[in-house]
């Protein structure tokens, strides 16, 4: 193999490396920005969880507890 052809071997593999890292770190951020998403979304189901759980316990009633229609 001459060093011409090793030299393209080399400067192929250096490319691909550097493309590699791009791609590494893209999608390093990518997975940190979802994270924080998640996050979000789970803090914003809690809320939500409260908000229901203090809703059903203040103005509505069971059903067990409800009277029956007049025509039952």
């Amino acid at each position: 193999m001459s060093d011409k052809d090793l030299q393209a071997r080399l400067d192929e593999l250096e490319t691909r490396l550097a493309f590699q890292d791009d791609i590494i770190h893209t999608l390093s951020e990518q997975v940190a920005r979802q994270e924080l998403d998640i996050r979000e979304l789970w803090e914003a189901k809690k809320q939500l969880n409260t908000q229901l759980k203090e809703v059903s316990s203040s103005n509505i009633r069971k059903e067990e507890d409800e009277t029956p229609p007049p025509h039952y």
